[in-house]
């Protein structure tokens, strides 16, 4: 196959080296990388009797993610008589870096069912959201698609079935079970794969960027999120799937959550060491994003979107703070 791929070499999430590829899924499973662009991954599981596409990515590239698609279904001969065919559009929240390419992808498989969380599809009824992924997919066409002037869609973004927590898809042989995982937004869904035993977790439980660095866009809730990683936790997957990082070496496992959760703390303590040198709300968000905006995040979203992002995680913070009666510091 001739996959349009991101171009690795301007990425930095490599962070095991060379010989680590982050996208080499686990064997007992058919599962193949789809995103033709920067910002969030898709996939394209491969059931003995039924396919589903985890998340859609950008905007600017979706037409390249769903010949992708199409290649990879031609190649297994997972056609039918009038089309390609995909059964399933797995959703993992509401942003636009995830479902930016949803219309482009359902023009190819006009037949596939969207499945999200209730409050997914609630959000994407209300156009002042439309508006804002609309606004956010337009500025990454502009970085990372400079003169394209390739249209920015929400007009065909739908939600055809809501996924309950805890329930599942048969794609035959193989299963899939939504789990609610708020905190990074209270839409998140994380997805286990059995029988091959592997988590898609939601940004609600972290993103590696680094051997000993978890990123924590708990954009809702911290404490939310904190409940989110002990789920995740609880299911002893036997491998694990980040959003943007990709897989992580096994050896990992069973020391990830724990891991997110001490990031968590640690920068809830850095916001309080901001409260107590009495900082202004803006001067604390612009300590945040001094320390928090790295090469890895400059190279895979526009800065607008983290800055936007840090408003949340810091008020985020600030709420967590109160919540727990530190009014020494608030």
């Amino acid at each position: 196959m001739n996959l349009t791929v991101p171009d690795q070499n301007i990425t930095l999430f490599n962070i095991f080296g060379d010989d680590f590829d982050r996208f080499a899924f686990p064997p007992g499973i058919r599962m193949y990388r789809v995103t033709s662009g920067h910002g969030g991954e898709s996939f394209l599981i491969v059931g003995s009797e039924k396919n589903a596409l985890y998340d859609c990515g950008m905007a600017y590239c979706g037409k390249a993610t769903a010949d992708n698609i199409t290649q990879v279904l031609e190649m297994l001969n997972r056609t039918s008589d009038r089309h390609h065919t995909l059964d399933y559009i797995l959703l993992s929240h509401s942003h636009y870096d995830h479902i930016g390419a949803l219309g482009d992808i359902l023009d190819h498989f006009p037949d596939a069912v969207v499945c999200a969380s209730a409050k997914c599809r609630s959000i994407l009824e209300r156009e002042n959201a439309l508006k804002l992924i609309r606004e956010l997919g337009e500025e990454a066409r502009d970085q990372y698609a400079p003169d394209s002037g390739i249209p920015i869609r929400t007009d065909h973004f739908r939600v055809d079935r809501v996924l309950k927590d805890g329930e599942q898809l048969s794609l035959g042989e193989e299963t899939i079970t939504a789990y609610e995982t708020k905190g990074h937004t209270d839409c998140s869904l994380s997805f286990f794969i059995e029988p091959v035993g592997l988590l898609l977790t939601s940004e609600s439980t972290g993103i590696l960027e680094g051997k000993d660095y978890v990123h924590t866009p708990a954009l809702k809730s911290f404490p939310d999120s904190i409940a989110s990683s002990y789920r995740c936790e609880a299911l002893r997957a036997d491998y694990i799937c980040l959003p943007h990082s990709g897989m992580i070496p096994t050896g990992l496992n069973s020391k990830y959550f724990e891991q997110y959760r001490t990031e968590c703390k640690s920068k809830m303590d850095f916001v309080k060491s901001l409260l107590q040198r009495k900082l202004s709300y803006d001067e604390m968000l612009d300590e945040y994003i001094a320390r928090y905006w790295t090469p890895i995040k400059e190279s895979e979203q526009p800065f607008e979107a983290f800055r936007i992002n840090s408003g949340h995680i810091l008020n985020a913070l600030l709420r967590a703070i109160e919540e727990e009666g530190d009014t020494e510091h608030v």
